[in-house]
């Protein structure tokens, strides 16, 4: 599977609880925190739920 790289960009303060958990779940703790993850459906479906915070590269 291919790798996709993504960069939190935005401040997640004034988001809910839920896109909290969202970015915890993907590894996103820190604004311009990075983490590498394989392009399954489910990362691709929490990156969605998250995609004003966050750049995606491939």
């Amino acid at each position: 599977m291919a790798k996709i790289k993504v960069t939190q960009v935005k401040s997640r303060i004034r988001c809910n609880q839920q896109q909290k958990r969202t970015l915890d779940a993907l590894g996103l703790k820190k604004l311009n925190g990075t983490v590498e993850h394989e392009d399954t459906p489910n990362i691709l479906g929490m990156i969605e739920k998250v995609k004003h915070l966050v750049s995606v590269e491939k």
